[in-house]
């Protein structure tokens, strides 16, 4: 039988993507999100390379998620000082604000999915989703 955690991380997903889809700012695809967390989360410097074979995809679709990145002003693209040839990606103040928004939306998903079942049932997806 699965654990309540395990029943609670796909509602908290939901909610969270839910809420990122309902506010306005960017609306980033799964790899777009994988990379900026990537980037913001663990211990860089980060390539393209460095990127691509860390989610096993080639270096074109970290390409694209990253010139959508800087669209946003959520991550920058630099010269690696080390190796001239190389390119590394850098952090942003607004990148930064996007992953705290982040962490707010997920600490709500997270509080909302422990509150009591008779609260959850009242929202009509989660009816829906009951049966």
């Amino acid at each position: 039988m699965a654990s309540t955690t395990q029943l609670r991380l796909p509602q908290i997903l939901r909610d969270t993507v839910v809420s990122l889809v309902r506010r306005e700012g960017p609306d980033l695809t799964a790899r777009q999100l994988a990379v900026l967390l990537i980037s913001y989360l663990e211990d860089g410097p980060h390539t393209v390379r460095g990127l691509a074979a860390r989610l096993g995809v080639a270096k074109p679709a970290i390409t694209r998620a990253l010139d959508r990145l800087e669209q946003f002003d959520l991550a920058q693209r630099r010269q690696d000082p080390r190796d001239r040839r190389s390119i590394v990606v850098a952090r942003t103040s607004e990148g930064q604000m996007y992953l705290e928004n982040l962490r707010e939306l997920l600490d709500e998903a997270a509080r909302q999915s422990t509150a009591p079942r008779a609260q959850a049932a009242a929202r009509p997806e989660d009816r829906i989703a009951a049966g």
